[in-house]
């Protein structure tokens, strides 16, 4: 999936949701789900996603919602062999970059 997000050092749990289409209700249940997504908290306890978040959030996403994986598949997943799955991702999404450049170029024609 690719997620387009501006440039930012921290980004608010509802532009998270909208970048992947889904509701604020299922980012703060993997939160409490997976241990590799881990928000920093403002002192009113709103929270705050950094790039790092985003990456392990695509990563989960990819994993659950695009390939069909339960969460417990998932967590099981990353345990055995978390290297294979982020090489894995990050081809997959180098290669979707690449492919919305090219549909943003045709459209340009």
């Amino acid at each position: 999936m690719y997620v387009e997000l501006p440039e930012k050092r921290y980004y608010k749990i509802g532009e998270v949701a909208d970048a992947f289409g889904v509701n604020t209700s299922l980012i703060r249940f993997w939160e409490k789900e997976f241990d590799v997504i881990k928000p920093k908290k403002n002192a009113k306890g709103n929270r705050l996603f950094t790039k790092v978040d985003i990456e392990n959030f695509k990563l989960i996403f990819n994993l659950v919602k695009e390939r069909g994986f339960t969460l417990e598949g998932a967590k099981q997943k990353l345990k055995r062999n978390p290297d294979k799955v982020v090489n894995n991702h990050e081809i997959i999404s180098r290669l979707e970059t690449v492919k919305a450049e090219l549909i943003k170029i045709k459209n340009q024609l």
